[in-house]
């Protein structure tokens, strides 16, 4: 059997690498920017932040000349086609053989009807992407033209939210269309959308046309989760910031606020109110939700939704000598627990190692950060989220380094870590003595 495991994560990994680093040599060079191009460490900040499709910035959006937004745009455009698609189009590609491992791998990732077919497979995640995009950019460009926007804006608005990128070529971003419900549906539709998965919307497609009985679990515990996650979000942002950073709108307008506050957490990165205006409880659920994420196969980050639910799960129904866990009449596997487990640990640890760097390096530049603002910061760039409570452009090289690897790594990195081992372990005919460890 030809295992090529070894050489698909390079694979994977050297082309989102050669992205960012093609998008950070474009921003440094004149005709990027309207002051004649960026520094490198921030061109290549904003470059990684659009492959991520994160949305933290060191430069504003609007500097940048039509030609860099144009450049940003594609950046963020096969960035938010999402790993699934990329890491299909490597693991797939039509001159190459599907090994068992490989096929193993991409069905493990996703869910077992996962179809190998490579071209129907890039046709149908590249057909939804246009399909929503195209058709939320429709609907915005009447009110964005209304307020001297153009078609390109628009555009530009409608693959950011899809894509869950947060990037905004508009005058103070979402702030500006507050009030407004039309900007505010579309876009967290856009942002729900895009962060479900393409699994997912494929199958919902499929319970519409009736060509299925039932969603797959899998669909149904991200919807589920999804929608508890949105709702419990909005209601704890309404009490929170109702006399707060909501105060003088009406409630109305308050209930809108946290709705968006709850969708844009989960990876968008976009904001109706600034950041830095919320409590520090809110803060933190918002630092909650952007540690949650998205769902597996969509275009946000996090540790995803359905690992976020299997860890709710074994906290509150496995019971010590049970042995399984069993949910909805499904017995979930030892491994998708132990997967599980180690995503969060992982994603933990970035978190924790950034953050470190963060407040040692600002520290050392005499400009010392709150331990809350440097955690906020860290989980948005881990969750490829892009909220922030305004600190980033001022962060020194290291502090810059950090944040760009806990892009990469929140976007990339824990996809890869997840391939197997390209050697075959093998077969085990005997058990190795058993380790009693007290918990």
């Amino acid at each position: 059997m030809n295992i090529r495991i070894g050489k698909d994560t390079l694979s994977l990994l050297l082309y989102f690498t050669g992205l960012i680093l093609v998008g950070s040599f474009l921003f440094s060079l004149p005709f990027a920017t309207q002051h004649g191009g960026m520094r490198y460490i921030d061109a290549l900040f904003t470059a990684t932040s659009a492959v991520c499709v994160t949305g933290l910035t060191v430069v504003d959006t609007l500097s940048l000349t039509r030609a860099g937004q144009t450049v940003l745009l594609l950046l963020i455009q096969l960035g938010g086609l999402g790993i699934i698609a990329f890491s299909t189009l490597y693991l797939f590609a039509p001159r190459r053989k599907i090994s068992i491992v490989t096929r193993g791998l991409a069905g493990d990732y996703t869910v077992p009807s996962f179809e190998f077919r490579t071209r129907n497979i890039i046709t149908q995640i590249v057909t939804w992407t246009a399909a929503f995009e195209l058709i939320g950019a429709l609907i915005m460009w009447p009110v964005l033209s209304k307020n001297g926007y153009s078609l390109f804006d628009s555009v530009f608005h409608a693959v950011s939210s899809f894509c869950n990128a947060g990037f905004s070529t508009l005058r103070s971003g979402m702030e500006s269309f507050r009030d407004n419900v039309l900007m505010n549906g579309v876009t967290m539709i856009l942002i729900v959308a895009g962060g479900l998965g393409f699994i997912v919307l494929q199958d919902i497609a499929r319970f519409i046309q009736k060509k299925k009985l039932r969603l797959t679990y899998h669909s149904s515990i991200v919807l589920r989760t999804s929608a508890s996650l949105i709702l419990i979000g909005a209601l704890l942002f309404f009490v929170l910031e109702y006399n707060h950073a909501y105060s003088g709108m009406n409630t109305a307008s308050k209930m809108m606020a946290s709705l968006f506050q709850s969708v844009t957490s989960r990876t968008a990165g976009f904001d109706t109110i600034p950041q830095a205006k919320l409590t520090s409880t809110a803060q933190f659920v918002t630092i909650v939700l952007m540690f949650i994420g998205a769902s597996p196969g969509s275009t946000g980050g996090g540790v995803k939704t359905t690992t976020f639910y299997l860890m709710l799960l074994v906290a509150l129904r496995f019971r010590e000598g049970g042995g399984v866990l069993v949910d909805r009449n499904r017995t979930i596997m030892p491994h998708s627990i132990f997967k599980a487990a180690a995503v969060v640990v992982r994603a933990v640890l970035i978190v924790l190692v950034v953050t470190a760097t963060l407040l040692i390096a600002e520290q050392a530049h005499g400009r010392p950060l709150g331990i809350e603002t440097a955690v906020f910061e860290s989980v948005s760039a881990f969750g490829t989220v892009g909220l922030s409570i305004g600190i980033t452009p001022n962060l020194s090289a290291i502090s810059k380094l950090a944040l760009i690897s806990a892009m990469f790594m929140g976007r990339v990195g824990l996809f890869a870590m997840a391939i197997p081992h390209s050697r075959l372990s093998p077969e085990r005919y005997a058990m190795s003595p058993k380790a009693d460890i007290l918990l």
